[in-house]
C-alpha cells in the first residue's frame, strides 16, 4: 500500500447508479481538494466508493467522510482493484482520441499502442528513434501529446504546432531529432489528450497504454515492449 490516506469531510449526496453523472455538491467538495471528479460509483470492495477524477482513480467512504489515494490489493483474486478499474478507462480514453493521435503504422500490424510524449523527454525521443523496429515487429504507435510543463509551457506551444503542422509525423520527427519547428496554429486537441493523460494519473513521459489498457510508465526497448505485449497480463 502506497500513497496517502487523508481524511477528509465531504457532506455529499452521491448517485452511485451511473458513471455518468455527478452530482453538485460532489463536485464542490472535491474542488476543496483540488480534485473534479468525472464519475462515481460502487467499487470492488464494501464500503467503498471508486471515484474517477481529473487527477487519476481514488476512493471515498460510503458516509462520504474518508478519501483514499493509493493501491488497494485484492488478496482473493491477486489483483490490484485500481488496475482493474483503469484498463478499461484507459482504453475507452485513448479510442476517443484515435483520429486525433499521430499515427506510425506497422506494415504487418499486430498491436497498436498510445504513446502519451513530450519532444524534450530524453527516453521519449529514444523510444522514438525504435520507430523503425516497433514497425518492423508488427506495432503500431499512435502518438497522443504530454507537455510535462504544462499547457502554459514552450513544448506545449511546441506540441500544438507540430499537431498543426502539414505533416505532423516528419515535424514529430524532426522535433525530437532537436530541430525547430515551424510555428503554426488550428484547432486542435493537445489540451484534451494533456488532460486525458493527467485523470489517468500519468505525471512523465512516455506512458505507453498498451491495447489491454496497461499502462507502462516509461521507455521500454522495443524488444522489451514486444515481449510485454505478446505475454497476457499478469
Amino acid at each position: 500500500m502506497k500513497k496517502l490516506i487523508s481524511a477528509l469531510v465531504l457532506p455529499l449526496l452521491v448517485s452511485v447508479q451511473a458513471m455518468a453523472q455527478v452530482a453538485p455538491d460532489v463536485t464542490d467538495a472535491f474542488a476543496e481538494v483540488g480534485l473534479t471528479p468525472k464519475s462515481v460509483a460502487n467499487s470492488a470492495v464494501p464500503g467503498l466508493l471508486q471515484v474517477q477524477t481529473d487527477k487519476g482513480l481514488f476512493f471515498m467512504s460510503e458516509n462520504k467522510q474518508f478519501l483514499l489515494e493509493g493501491n488497494i490489493y485484492d488478496l482473493k483474486n491477486k489483483e490490484l482493484v485500481n488496475e482493474t478499474v483503469m484498463k478499461s478507462i484507459r482504453q475507452a480514453g485513448v479510442k476517443e482520441f484515435d483520429n486525433a493521435a499521430i499515427e506510425f503504422k506497422a506494415p504487418d500490424e499486430k498491436y497498436v499502442i498510445h504513446v502519451f510524449t513530450d519532444t524534450s523527454c530524453g527516453y521519449c525521443r529514444k523510444l522514438h528513434s525504435e520507430i523503425g523496429e516497433l514497425n518492423k515487429a508488427g506495432i503500431t504507435v499512435r502518438y497522443l501529446a504530454f507537455p510535462r510543463g504544462g499547457l502554459q509551457s514552450p513544448t506545449a506551444d511546441e506540441l500544438q504546432s507540430i499537431w498543426c503542422a502539414k505533416d505532423p509525423k516528419q515535424a514529430l520527427t524532426d522535433a525530437k531529432a532537436g530541430k525547430a519547428i515551424q510555428q503554426a496554429s488550428c484547432r486542435n486537441s493537445v489540451a484534451q489528450q494533456y488532460n486525458l493523460g493527467q485523470s489517468f494519473g500519468i505525471n512523465g513521459t512516455p506512458a505507453i497504454i498498451l491495447p489491454d489498457g496497461r499502462l507502462i510508465p516509461g521507455y521500454q526497448p522495443a524488444q522489451a515492449l514486444l515481449n510485454t505485449l505478446s505475454q497476457p497480463d499478469a
